[in-house]
């Protein structure tokens, strides 16, 4: 599937180039790419690894900032439940688009 490119390099179009996936593909690209320790939650750490690989800058505060805006329950980490808050946020702010 190859839906790394969901988080764009800084030089790649940025804000242009969107990469389209449905939901259930996203919650499989989550957890097969970013859940390092397969423990079924996305941490700040998973997900600021899976930024700063795409060559971003500020991966740390992106991080904490995607965490902060999915996590509802503010256990410090994305599972389950709060996927879909943070495919909200991927779509404004990682050139995400989710599609039905």
């Amino acid at each position: 599937m190859g839906f790394d490119m969901g988080i764009n390099n800084r030089g790649e179009n940025k804000g242009n180039a969107k990469v389209a996936m449905n939901m259930e593909e996203f919650k499989k690209w989550l957890l097969r790419d970013l859940d390092a320790d397969q423990d079924g939650k996305i941490s700040k750490d998973e997900l600021a690894g899976a930024v700063r690989r795409r060559g971003e800058w500020f991966a740390g505060w992106r991080a904490r900032k995607g965490i902060r805006s999915a996590d509802s329950n503010r256990n410090g980490v994305v599972d389950e439940i709060e996927i879909a808050n943070l495919a909200e946020f991927a779509q404004k702010h990682f050139g995400i688009m989710i599609i039905c």
